[in-house]
C-alpha cells in the first residue's frame, strides 16, 4: 500500500489513521510540485494529496481513504458492518465539508498553509471577515460535544480526525474557539493519542 502526501490537513488525517491503527504502508512525499506530473496526475486527476494506491486500487478523497483504511484493518472508526451508524459518521463528515472546514479553513490557511510554502506572513486582517462564521459554526459543535468526548456514535471515529485536522493548530491560528470549552477540551483529548500528535512518515 502506498500513501502520497504532503503536510496538510487532508493527509494529515489519512496518516494518523494508518499510524493509529497499525498498518504497514510506503510513504511518499508529493511536495515541490510532484502533484503536477502527468504522472501523478494520472492517478489523482485533482493534482492534490492524500492518493492511496492498495494493489489495483487508486483512491483519492481523505475521508474515502480513511474508510478503506478502517475496512482493511477490520476497525469500527468506520463501522463498515453498521449502516445506522455510518450515516451518523457520514453527517459529520458532510458537517465539515459543508461548514467547518470553510469556516476555519482560512485560519488555517494564512497561518499554517503559509508557513509550510513559504508563502508570506500571515494577513489577519483578511480573517476578519471569517470570525463570525466560525463563531456560529463552533457554537454547534460545542454545543453537540457537550457531555461526550467524540463527535459520534460515543467513540472515536473518522469523523473525530476530519474535523479535528482542521483545527489543531486553533491557538497559533487565530481561529476564536476560546469561548467553546466543549471544542477545546475535544481538541486537547485527540491531542493525547499518540498518532494523532504526530502522524508524520519520518524523513
Amino acid at each position: 500500500m502506498k500513501i502520497y502526501w504532503i503536510k496538510a490537513q487532508a493527509p494529515r488525517r489519512v496518516l494518523a489513521l494508518v499510524k493509529h491503527l497499525g498498518l504497514e504502508a510506503e510513504f511518499i512525499d508529493v511536495s515541490g510540485g510532484a502533484m503536477r506530473s502527468p504522472e501523478y496526475r494520472a492517478q489523482n486527476p485533482n493534482s492534490k494529496a492524500p492518493t492511496l494506491i492498495d494493489g489495483d486500487l487508486v483512491l483519492w478523497e481523505s475521508s474515502a481513504i480513511m474508510a478503506h483504511l478502517c475496512i482493511r484493518a477490520g476497525s469500527d472508526m468506520w463501522p463498515a458492518r453498521a449502516p445506522a451508524e455510518q450515516i451518523e459518521v457520514l453527517r459529520w463528515l458532510s458537517w465539515n465539508d459543508g461548514h467547518w472546514a470553510p469556516a476555519v479553513g482560512p485560519f488555517y490557511f494564512e497561518h499554517v498553509v503559509k508557513a509550510t510554502f513559504r508563502l508570506g506572513a500571515p494577513d489577519s486582517a483578511a480573517l476578519v471577515p471569517h470570525l463570525a462564521d466560525v463563531k456560529k459554526h463552533a457554537k454547534v459543535l460545542d454545543d453537540h460535544l457537550a457531555g461526550k468526548s467524540f463527535v459520534a456514535l460515543g467513540r472515536l471515529t473518522i469523523a473525530d480526525f476530519q474535523l479535528a485536522s482542521m483545527a489543531t493548530d486553533w491557538r497559533i491560528s487565530e481561529m476564536p474557539l476560546a469561548d467553546f470549552p466543549n471544542v477545546v477540551r475535544w481538541l486537547d483529548r485527540l491531542q493525547a493519542i499518540p498518532a494523532w500528535a504526530d502522524p508524520w512518515p519520518k524523513s
